[in-house]
């Protein structure tokens, strides 16, 4: 097969998918999760993305289960669609728990056959909420479409933990090619040593099952580095070689001369009960990059803005230059067919957009007036 990446930080990349790295997944989580003939596997998502291809279709296929195909996904469908088929096993990349959860509650949510989710992507919370309102387990992992690492949570994975570094896996200092320290924690959870903690998540044992880009050598060159595979996933790892994920490289900001990640940041900002989602990523400032975050209010009104810089002074693991500079706040994000968010195109409307934006000015944040209003500058020189 070739199945396109998804194009969320640059465009889409044709991905050569063999027979083995396909047959592979589908056999290991037929096998994991115990599943059967007696078994219905409930793929929702699009065909052809990796996620329903390996970890839907190829799943129930090497279990010899039924598999139940729905044209697209529904949020308000999807219960009355696992009861009709029987399905005991689901898959998902992204944010559809957060659509499935947002639909109203009811007493009977428990009583389904659904025994396993698994996907990858899911926010942390949303793996509890759903798992305690479906009476299912929720397994979320980390992949990707070129498959040179993998990462699976076990019982005694931190909360938000992806899983442990596995052999031949490295944390690596983008500009030295160093492994990074491991990550130093405060009382409070905050990260103390970022700048020499996050580093790009490297396979320096090989390729793995990534068998290359269709008919693109300047993209396997870039993928493939002194026989190294480069994830261009930033993360960083504690003491215990617990993983969490850090970003994109493409959408690392540098501020002040310090590479920051961005999930780390997203992960603070929907801690606000006025927030549903969030993208953070980088808009160029005077002097290397600014932090700018799109936030989608969890109701019909979105947080008061001298609230919300009073919110972000208190969180004790975000620090001054975490803090978004500018704020979008939007009804919804950008997203591909498979929901992940298209953060390049929030990073070139940079201010210039038709939402609302506030700029941290002081100890607050203000709208931003319509003159005072840019798209981002051409990024090629620096």
């Amino acid at each position: 097969m070739l199945i396109f990446t998804s194009g969320t930080s640059g465009d889409p990349k044709p991905v050569r998918c063999t027979h083995g790295k396909i047959a592979f997944p589908g056999r290991m989580l037929a096998d994991r999760f115990g599943l059967s003939t007696t078994d219905t596997a409930y793929v929702a998502m699009p065909m052809f993305h990796s996620n329903a291809v390996m970890a839907g279709w190829a799943v129930g296929l090497a279990a010899g289960a039924a598999v139940a195909l729905r044209d697209r996904f529904s949020a308000s469908g999807f219960l009355s669609d696992v009861r009709r088929f029987g399905a005991t096993y689901a898959d998902y990349v992204g944010t559809p728990l957060s659509y499935v959860l947002a639909t109203p509650p009811r007493p009977d949510d428990a009583d389904n056959p659904l025994r396993i989710v698994y996907g990858n992507e899911g926010a942390e919370a949303d793996l509890v909420a759903f798992a305690e309102r479906f009476g299912c387990r929720v397994v979320d992992a980390y992949g990707s479409t070129e498959g040179g690492i993998g990462f699976a949570r076990t019982p005694d994975t931190p909360p938000g933990s992806l899983g442990r570094l596995g052999d031949g896996v490295h944390i690596l200092d983008p500009d030295t090619g160093e492994p990074c320290e491991a990550a130093e924690f405060g009382p409070d959870g905050q990260l103390r040593n970022a700048d020499a903690a996050i580093g790009e998540l490297v396979n320096v044992s090989g390729a793995g099952w990534f068998a290359g880009y269709y008919n693109d050598p300047a993209a396997d060159a870039d993928r493939i580095r002194d026989g190294r595979y480069h994830t261009g996933d930033l993360a960083y790892a504690d003491a215990d070689g617990f993983v969490y994920f850090a970003g994109r490289t493409a959408d690392w900001v540098r501020v002040d001369g310090e590479n920051l990640g961005t999930a780390p940041i997203e992960r603070v900002l929907v801690r606000h009960p006025a927030i549903a989602e969030t993208a953070v990523y980088a808009v160029p400032g005077r002097v290397g990059d600014d932090v700018m975050a799109a936030i989608v209010p969890a109701g019909r009104a979105a947080p008061d803005p001298d609230e919300f810089a009073r919110f972000l002074d208190r969180q004790d693991d975000l620090g001054p230059k975490q803090r978004p500079r500018y704020v979008r706040v939007t009804a919804e994000l950008p997203r591909t067919a498979t929901f992940k968010v298209v953060k390049r195109r929030l990073a070139a409307d940079g201010t210039a957009c038709g939402d609302t934006v506030w700029e941290r000015t002081g100890a607050t944040y203000r709208p931003l007036a319509e003159p005072d209003r840019h798209a981002p500058v051409s990024r090629q020189a620096r």
